[in-house]
């Protein structure tokens, strides 16, 4: 498993106690996963490595997490900032129709009457629905609203998306 497949999870915010509890800020949508971890890989400094996760609770909107070989306060302190990652495998399934962000990012998108436009690159978050980024060669910088009207298909094993360009978008 290559480090840049790894899914963030959740960041060391910080010590809890003197016995090497760590506090999680959640990057997760489903932050009680945190309650189920077995095991976690954490990065920091450019390396990762897996741990066990030895006890875990919810601590107002975090976590805190006893993570193996990170025993005190000292030892806690030097992974702050650290980020703990999951494998894609570990996800956990979304209803049809709807994906994850890193499923989407890279995908090749084209629209019904011109063909292809560009590479999904980015995805903002608004209020109302995501807004994808696309960076085309021949338009520039494509906002697409991630609504039903402009995103016709997805198909992520073809990694290439469908999509029907409102008027004003190009």
């Amino acid at each position: 498993m290559h480090r840049e497949d790894l899914i963030n999870i959740g960041k060391i915010a910080g010590t809890y106690g003197y016995r090497g509890m760590v506090r999680i800020s959640p990057l997760t949508d489903f932050p009680e996963r945190f309650g189920k971890l077995k095991k976690v890989i954490i990065s920091h400094n450019g390396a990762a490595r897996e741990v066990l996760v030895e006890d875990a609770r919810p601590y107002g909107s975090s976590y805190l997490l006893k993570l193996e070989g990170i025993d005190n306060r000292e030892d806690a302190q030097e992974y702050r900032n650290a980020l703990l990652q999951i494998e894609p495998s570990q996800i956990y399934p979304l209803p049809e129709g709807y994906y994850y962000h890193f499923q989407l990012q890279g995908l090749s998108v084209y629209e019904e009457k011109r063909g292809f436009l560009g590479e999904l690159t980015e995805i903002l978050a608004t209020g109302a629905n995501d807004v994808y980024v696309v960076k085309s060669a021949e338009y520039g910088e494509i906002l697409l609203p991630a609504i039903k009207d402009v995103i016709l298909e997805v198909d992520l094993k073809e990694k290439r998306m469908l999509v029907k360009l409102l008027p004003g978008l190009i």
